[in-house]
């Protein structure tokens, strides 16, 4: 098949007219040629458009090694069938010159087939492949050449041979380079670890379990983090992996039998290995529970008080510690261990943090409910849950929400009384700046219409003074001043009055008289 916007096809049509009309079919066409039959006299070398063909076994190889569960092994074979065909080739072509110059003509070329043995093609097929690896292999005890060809044969296959060489050692260091760093990637690196225990001088016995413990992990090959060798796998694609190794694991405890497919899916991501070795303590008595474990493999026993009396033995399939992950009122041994609990050998287990199982239980809030009932019921059957205390706490968490549900109710009062206020005062605001703006205005007008009688005034004024040459200063009984009341207040009237001989303006208030040769500063005063 092939893929196409993302779809796997596989409909035999389309990949047909595909396959056609693909550059590829052109070469498989020429290489299925054939030729020997076209041209019969020329000899095996015109069969070489089989080797039009060699694309195709590349891509089959590079195919071959993504699906294969041994890659590195598949390599190491790749690289020999390679190495193989180079000789083939170069004895096929040590044969052909054997058979140009002459069998047997000299010690350099192919025996003549009338010596014993040489007759049958199975011995010269075989002489001309140990030939053929002496030279390209380099290791000596080669037939010493006579002639000129014999000698560039000879200087071509050492220098192929070099190249090869080189390529080889190149090919295989990667090899073992890649499966040193997969090594690395998947198992906890011993050097550094001991090179830290001996430069703070621990004693012999502890860094021998840590050895050993290092030296179990790559012989059972266990994994230390299953995490760092899923991660480059897509989310989902992940989780459906970790389901298929740990969910059977998961679904055997009873505090998660009633679990939704996608709490224990998320719980499945979040599972971490351990691995205890021989007399390893996995909790002791009093400790605070903080996680819970699933033995895969080996045995755990549980000890008494005492530390010696072995109450029970717990083996492949069981788990311990599930109740300690939820914080269930009333429960009298508050989340702590009752019991010592060691590894007899080495025993693989895997690890529910408390941390982890609240993560995901916030984002499925009715697995939360349904594992606290579970949890109660089997502290009631274990006998260790207090109901009273229960009670109590239940009546505290009522309390407790009616308390938050009022201070709920007040705040949104509040809120709703501060919108009003905002919003009234932002009404008040509003009409006091219109206010202002019509009162800005009514006073502008009144400047203007006085302003406009006084110039009339003081033109008639003029004219008069004109006509009345050397009378006195006073105008007869004509006033020299005009003045407009523009307002009244508490400390007298605002009055605004031209001088006619000055042509100015003056503003007078509570008979105090002010000079002002502008009348729009005046004005802007009022």
């Amino acid at each position: 098949g092939f893929l196409e916007e993302g779809i796997l096809v596989q409909d035999r049509g389309r990949i047909l007219r595909r396959y056609v009309r693909s550059s590829s079919f052109a070469w498989d066409v020429a290489s299925l040629l054939p030729t020997e039959l076209l041209c019969p006299r020329v000899g095996p070398a015109v069969r070489a458009n089989r080797c039009l063909r060699s694309p195709r076994l590349l891509e089959a190889f590079e195919r071959r090694e993504t699906r294969t569960a041994h890659p590195y092994a598949f390599r190491i074979a790749k690289l020999m069938l390679y190495v193989f065909v180079a000789i083939h080739w170069n004895a096929c072509l040590y044969f052909a010159l054997s058979t140009h110059l002459g069998l047997g003509s000299d010690t350099w070329v192919h025996p003549n087939g009338s010596r014993p043995g040489f007759a049958r093609p199975l011995r010269q097929y075989l002489h001309s492949f140990y030939i053929s690896t002496l030279i390209l292999t380099t290791v000596g005890d080669t037939p010493e050449p006579r002639r000129e060809e014999e000698f560039l044969f000879m200087t071509a296959g050492f220098l192929l041979a070099v190249l090869g060489f080189a390529t080889i050692m190149g090919s295989m260091s990667s090899v073992i380079a890649s499966m040193s760093a997969a090594d690395a990637s998947f198992y906890p690196e011993h050097g550094p670890v001991q090179r830290y225990l001996r430069a703070h001088g621990v004693h012999g016995r502890l860094r021998r379990r840590v050895a050993a413990w290092h030296e179990h992990l790559r012989a059972q090959h266990k994994l230390a983090e299953e995490h760092a060798v899923l991660q480059h796998l897509p989310a989902r694609l992940r989780a459906e992996v970790a389901a298929s190794v740990h969910l059977p694991a998961l679904r055997k405890v009873a505090l998660f039998q009633s679990c939704e497919r996608g709490v224990l899916e998320a719980l499945v991501l979040r599972l971490r290995p351990q691995v205890f070795g021989p007399g390893e303590f996995v909790c002791r008595r009093g400790d605070v529970g903080r996680e819970m474990y699933f033995i895969r493999e080996g045995r755990l026993e549980v000890l008494a008080a005492d530390g010696v009396t072995q109450l029970a033995v717990l083996g492949e399939g069981l788990y311990f510690g599930e109740i300690s992950l939820i914080n269930i009122p009333g429960n009298r041994s508050g989340n702590r261990r009752t019991a010592d609990i060691r590894s007899i050998g080495y025993a693989d287990l895997f690890c529910l943090a408390k941390e982890d199982l609240a993560e995901v239980l916030t984002e499925f809030p009715s697995a939360r409910v349904l594992l606290e009932a579970k949890g109660r019921e089997i502290l009631l059957r274990m006998d260790k849950l207090d109901v009273h205390a229960e009670a109590a706490a239940a009546a505290a968490r009522e309390e407790a929400e009616r308390r938050a549900r009022a201070l709920d109710v007040a705040l949104e009062a509040l809120q709703t009384r501060m919108a009003r206020l905002l919003a009234q005062l932002e009404s008040s605001a509003l009409k006091l700046a219109l206010r202002v703006g019509r009162l800005e205005s009514r006073a502008w007008q009144h400047g203007e219409r006085g302003r406009g009688k006084g110039r009339e005034r003081a033109g008639m004024g003029t004219a008069l003074g004109r006509s009345k040459q050397g009378g006195d200063g006073d105008g007869d009984g004509v006033r020299d001043r005009d003045e407009v009341v523009i307002g009244r207040g508490h400390r007298g009237s605002l009055r605004w009055g031209w001088d006619r001989n000055r042509l100015g303006q003056e503003r007078r208030r509570d008979g105090r008289v002010g000079g002002d040769t502008d009348g729009d500063e005046g004005m802007n005063s009022v």
